[in-house]
């Protein structure tokens, strides 16, 4: 057996992860993707029911004893991923290679998992929500959601953002890099790469731009994309996102 095939065995039994949390801390699994890569190459292209994809990358399939809820209608997990007891996926969803999707979460329709991305336990990704991947560089840590977090309809989370628990984020948010993100509550910027806090609601703002750096765009009254901390979870946000138990 290679070393993808062992490791892409492990990923799917979930003993295995491509990410994990070191003294608090989300890192990546460098072997784990490296693995992932080689896989890649030794990888041919077949076809399979209308599909062409390489031959150790095809889809999962799902029995009932998996516990999984895979809807019909377009949804694919791919080889390497892993799929907890009591996910739900809606149509249609795609969850890519070395994924981590926890116990009780939902994969709403037209939502991705990116390669590598670590979804926790009880996460709502809502429709249309595309949590972005990362392959390479492999030693760049994926998009992390923690626990009970909510994620609303649109939002986009990339570059290795990570999203602590019981995280709120409004629909159509976007969070990268390059998009700064002010605590409205504790009057503050979050520092590059600092992750979302626990329990944050947050909701997509605009600033002004730098007059310094372009004075036209300033002079047009122009803004620029940002992320606000509106408030922190409490009983009241909780009610309002609570699960009806009768869509399990």
């Amino acid at each position: 057996m290679s070393n993808w095939e062992s490791v892409f065995e492990q990923l799917e039994a979930g003993t295995l992860r491509s990410a994990q949390k070191v003294d608090g801390v989300w890192k990546a699994n460098v072997e784990v993707k490296q693995a992932i890569l080689e896989a890649f190459k030794a990888g041919e292209l077949i076809e399979q029911n209308g599909f062409v994809d390489k031959h150790n990358l095809m889809p999962q399939q799902f029995t009932p004893e998996r516990g999984v809820r895979l809807v019909p209608g377009g949804s694919s997990v791919r080889r390497g991923s892993y799929v907890a007891k009591g996910v739900i996926i809606m149509p249609p969803a795609y969850i890519n290679v070395g994924a981590y999707v926890d116990e009780g979460s939902m994969v709403d329709s037209h939502a991705l998992v990116g390669s590598c991305a670590q979804i926790g336990k009880r996460v709502h990704l809502s429709a249309g929500v595309q949590i972005g991947g990362v392959l390479e560089p492999v030693g760049l840590a994926p998009v992390i959601i923690e626990d009970d977090a909510f994620i609303g309809a649109g939002s986009v989370i990339v570059e290795g953002i990570q999203v602590m628990r019981r995280a709120v984020i409004a629909p159509g948010c976007i969070l990268s890099k390059g998009v700064p993100v002010f605590d409205c509550v504790n009057e503050r910027q979050l520092a590059p790469g600092e992750p979302i806090p626990e329990n944050a609601v947050v909701v997509p703002g605009t600033r002004p731009v730098n007059p310094e750096k372009l004075p036209w765009a300033k002079e047009q009254n122009f803004q620029m994309n940002c992320a606000l901390i509106i408030k922190y979870r409490d009983e009241k946000s909780d009610a309002s996102l609570e699960l009806e138990s009768f869509l399990r």
